[in-house]
């Protein structure tokens, strides 16, 4: 996916809704009406998978990865990531 693809969506207290497969075959990032479909290499082992989706969502929206912050589902696959100013 092209770095800011989805640009027009990052906007400051914005909440993304994530549904989170790790160890996948590969790395994609997807959106329907439900949310955000991610797919990372990384195992959901110390936080690496977290990192990885904050890293891929990050590339997506067009922002520096600090500006995410995981507000629920650390140990969930499900996840919400908000967008700091």
């Amino acid at each position: 996916m092209q770095k800011g693809a989805w640009a027009e969506l990052a906007v400051t207290g914005a909440e993304f809704a994530l549904r989170v497969t790790p160890r996948a075959r590969r790395e994609e990032i997807s959106r329907d009406d439900t949310g955000f479909k991610v797919a990372v290499f990384a195992p959901p082992e110390d936080g690496k998978a977290n990192a990885a989706v904050q890293a891929l969502l990050a590339h997506a929206l067009g922002v520096a990865k600090s500006r995410l912050v995981l507000v629920r589902g650390a140990t969930s696959r499900d996840k919400v990531f908000r967008l700091a100013q």
